[in-house]
């Protein structure tokens, strides 16, 4: 028996009100900040690396949904995978059977991770992260968690414990008990590992803000400190793993390192299906789940369900199939050194550096006087607005979406979906070099939006 529900019919008849709708029932900041940028497009549909407007143009898509997208919008594998197995009419969550999705998933997964051998399977990144930290805490049977500064983890309140941003952080207290330290500081890291209570130390190889990377030999050194003082290795590969970087992981850049509990997300959805992933050593896993009794002391009410399950599948497979770790690390290199080209052209282009397809684009104090003064006014009003003011002409002129990467950084992050190549590099490349060459002429087009940044920044709103 029909219900009458018709989505198409929903969505043509009201997909008009999509902002009035989020304005009168949703985060009611979004958009209005969306209007104020010039960022509230309608978007209708999407394919690989590109979506298009209600006007038929199309959008490049550098951001990938923070990350999500890394095989592009309905890759052709996964939306069969899905349709596979929702046709299956599986007998799905009855929290009471071991159904082969998981298992086969994990399996997958492991066969990347030679050093670990049991998954867990959550529903998000901020969730493998909160995994992680209760699993350090409860086979060490120590508190206290150490993370870098600047980190980003996550938004529930355990990852939240361990987010390096005040910004995210205030008005949320208490906490867990955490402690930060320097990306790269040892001394720092050693000093707290003395103290005895420290269960792990979370790390993402590379910052997802300002793209900032580990040094060399930073994260080797860190787990020998940690083994010494009894403590875990926690690699938060939300973003950067499947490939992201130009490994599978990016931990991997650096020889010899074997992290104890290794988070994923993002990407293993394909883009459809939330779902995230805490990998483990065999006694971690055992120390948690130590008994029948305690069968269910962590546990997801979605978790391993059979459509997230699928995705990933289909995502691992397309990985291997259609060599994106590969593409990643040798698109990312041209990319890369184009940009990086350029450094020396534009005085207010400070540096370009990440790896694979994870890209940051710094801008930084020029040495003109006339830049000078522009750059200052932009400066007193609030950090970061001069990268803001880059990332609108890129869309509303080139119909290229990108983002800065954190709150008052002057830091554009390149994060595209995997599958890009030299088509996508060449558009960005002149895009971006002609909203540079705009910045540094004479037109005053980006100045005058600047100043209106300025505005909103100085009224506070």
């Amino acid at each position: 028996m029909s219900s009458g529900f018709d989505l198409a019919k929903l969505l043509e008849e009201r997909g008009g009100e999509r902002y009035e709708l989020h304005a009168r029932h949703l985060n009611h900041q979004l958009p209005r900040m969306l209007r104020t940028i010039g960022f509230d497009r309608v978007y209708e549909r999407g394919e690989g690396a590109y979506f298009w407007d209600d006007e038929g143009e199309d959008y490049l898509d550098m951001l990938s949904g923070f990350g999500v997208m890394g095989l592009g919008r309905h890759h052709p594998v996964v939306c069969k995978a899905l349709h596979d197995v929702l046709d299956a009419s599986l007998a799905d969550l009855t929290r009471f059977d071991c159904p082969p999705l998981p298992g086969l998933l994990a399996e997958k997964l492991l066969a990347h991770s030679p050093h670990l051998e049991r998954v867990f399977f959550s529903n998000s990144g901020t969730e493998a992260v909160e995994t992680a930290l209760k699993f350090a805490r409860c086979a060490t049977g120590r508190p206290r968690i150490l993370h870098c500064d600047h980190a980003f983890h996550g938004l529930t309140a355990g990852s939240l414990s361990v987010n390096g941003e005040a910004g995210f952080r205030d008005g949320f207290a208490p906490l867990l008990p955490d402690t930060a330290v320097g990306l790269g500081d040892l001394a720092a890291l050693e000093r707290e590992l003395a103290r005895g209570d420290v269960a792990g130390f979370v790390v993402e190889p590379i910052q997802g803000k300002g793209v900032h990377e580990a040094p060399p030999g930073f994260l080797s050194a860190a787990q020998e400190l940690l083994r010494r003082h009894g403590a875990l290795l926690i690699a938060d590969e939300v973003q950067t793993g499947l490939g992201r970087t130009g490994d599978f992981y990016a931990y991997q850049h650096e020889d010899g390192v074997e992290p104890d509990l290794v988070c994923v997300a993002k990407a293993l959805s394909g883009g459809y299906v939330p779902v995230g992933a805490t990998l483990g050593k065999e006694w971690i896993f055992r120390k948690v789940y130590s008994s029948m009794d305690r069968v269910l002391v962590h546990s997801a009410s979605f978790g391993s369900n059979a459509q997230a399950m699928a995705a990933g599948l289909a995502v691992l497979s397309v990985i291997e199939d259609e060599q994106v770790v590969a593409n990643a690390r040798a698109t990312g290199d041209v990319l890369r050194a184009r940009l990086a080209a350029l450094v020396d052209r534009y005085e207010l282009l400070h540096e370009v550096r990440g790896r694979g397809l994870m890209i940051g684009i710094e801008f930084g104090r020029p040495t003109s006087l006339k830049l000078r003064g522009r750059w200052s006014m932009l400066q007193a009003a609030r950090k970061g607005l001069f990268a803001q003011m880059v990332v609108v002409p890129l869309l509303q002129r080139h119909r290229i979406l990108t983002q800065v990467s954190g709150d008052r950084l002057e830091v554009i992050k390149l994060i595209p979906p995997l599958i890009i190549g030299e088509r996508e590099v060449d558009r960005f490349v002149g895009a971006f070099t002609a909203v540079m060459d705009d910045a540094h002429g004479g037109s005053g087009l980006m100045w005058d939006f600047g100043k209106t940044l300025v505005k909103q920044a100085i009224a506070g709103h």
